[in-house]
């Protein structure tokens, strides 16, 4: 894999500008309506237009876009090709793999452990007093390792274990998780003490499903399907299979550019991390109960989510920073939203201070990545700045 760690913080902040600038049931309706400040023909027909020259610049087969506004659907459409083989067309209920984008899901599971009392963000990880124990190997640790808390993981500040040619989870792909966390705690060290130095962590956030596992005493997927993504009407996201013949039902089709191969990548290993396929409509529905909106009820307090938005110190100062799970704006008071990127993936989502939630969901990605993905905010920044009712 590219070494992507030195434009991970750079991206994360020019999505900031470019989206800003251009930028329990009963559930959301799942069908953009216009009663509720939807687009007319023209403003459809233009937005189409801008998704469609994306397309067409960086030869993606498939894309599936949902917006909502004050907790109404506004917008959707999904074009392209889920799946060339076979002629197949995407549509608005097709599931793609969301990469990143699983890193807020798995925040937010934290923080309604956190809620139940059943968690705390300084508790700490690894060792006899730890949450997972010496399940991953007993002490004596690297330097650094007992040091960990569930709050270094979130934020990205463990001390280590990048998103880089180094990553843990795209190397050793035969690996399960366990002798994964256990060989990379034992023989990947820390080059900073914990708390100190961000660095974008896929392997954090599998460690976090197996603290999540830990304390609800199941499965990471299971929990989460019943306690986060049901209560916001969604019934059909899943944990992505590793190969093209293991598809899900409605699932489409990934392609690589640049000698990529999705299909060469453990997606599954990667469960809390970037492992959930869904649509972008799910994505939205998710994005909306966060917090909660107009007739939609909040998965989690207005204290908790002003703990999850608040950015982590280690972070540098900037319009954008990380938080916990999430990138924000004006310091926690302004956007959230993630990107995700895996080989055959280029996706984002954003809940937006002025009420609007979006995703957009792709089956490419090209090199450098940083180029898609900063062309896909700036799209979305397009797509609603279309409507001038929609003040976004």
């Amino acid at each position: 894999m590219p070494n992507r760690s030195l434009t991970r913080r750079s991206l994360l902040q020019s999505l900031l500008a470019s989206a800003a600038s251009a930028m329990p049931l009963p559930a959301l309706t799942a069908v953009a309506q216009p009663q509720y400040g939807g687009t007319n023909g023209q403003q459809r027909g233009e937005m189409g237009r801008i998704a469609a020259a994306f397309r067409r610049q960086f030869s993606v087969p498939a894309s599936s876009i949902a917006i909502s506004r004050n907790g109404q659907f506004v917008y959707d459409e999904a074009v392209g090709m889920g799946d060339r083989q076979h002629l197949m067309q995407v549509q608005q209920a097709s599931l793609f793999r969301i990469a990143s984008l699983t890193k807020p899901i798995t925040a937010v599971t934290i923080f309604s452990l956190i809620e139940q009392g059943k968690l705390h963000l300084t508790d700490k990880v690894f060792g006899p007093s730890g949450i997972l124990g010496t399940k991953y190997g007993k002490p004596p640790y690297k330097q650094y390792v007992s040091d960990i808390t569930v709050d270094h993981l979130l934020t990205h500040t463990a001390g280590g274990w990048p998103n880089d040619s180094t990553d843990p989870m795209m190397r050793n792909p035969s690996w399960n998780q366990t002798k994964l966390i256990t060989e990379t705690i034992a023989n990947v060290p820390l080059t900073n003490p914990p708390g100190t130095h961000w660095a974008f962590s896929n392997f954090g956030y599998c460690v976090l499903g197996r603290v999540i596992e830990g304390v609800v005493g199941q499965p990471y997927a299971s929990y989460v399907r019943a306690n986060i993504l049901a209560p916001c009407g969604i019934s059909t996201m899943q944990i992505g299979a590793n190969k093209e013949s293991q598809r899900a039902a409605n699932e489409v089709v990934y392609y690589g550019q640049y000698s990529e191969d999705p299909y060469k990548i453990n997606v599954a290993r990667m469960d809390s991390d970037d492992g959930w396929i869904a649509s972008s409509t799910q994505l939205v529905q998710f994005l909306n109960h966060v917090a909660g909106a107009p007739g939609v009820p909040a998965l989690l307090k207005p204290a908790t989510v002003q703990a999850m938005t608040t950015p982590a110190p280690a972070y540098p100062e900037g319009q954008a920073r990380y938080a916990r799970g999430w990138m924000v704006g004006d310091n926690g008071a302004g956007d959230w939203w993630h990107n995700g990127s895996l080989p055959g993936s280029t996706t984002m989502m954003a809940r937006t201070a002025k009420g609007m939630c979006w995703a957009v969901l792709t089956n490419t990605r090209t090199e450098p990545s940083n180029e898609i993905d900063t062309a896909l905010a700036q799209m979305m920044g397009n797509m609603v700045h279309v409507v001038p009712a929609w003040n976004a």
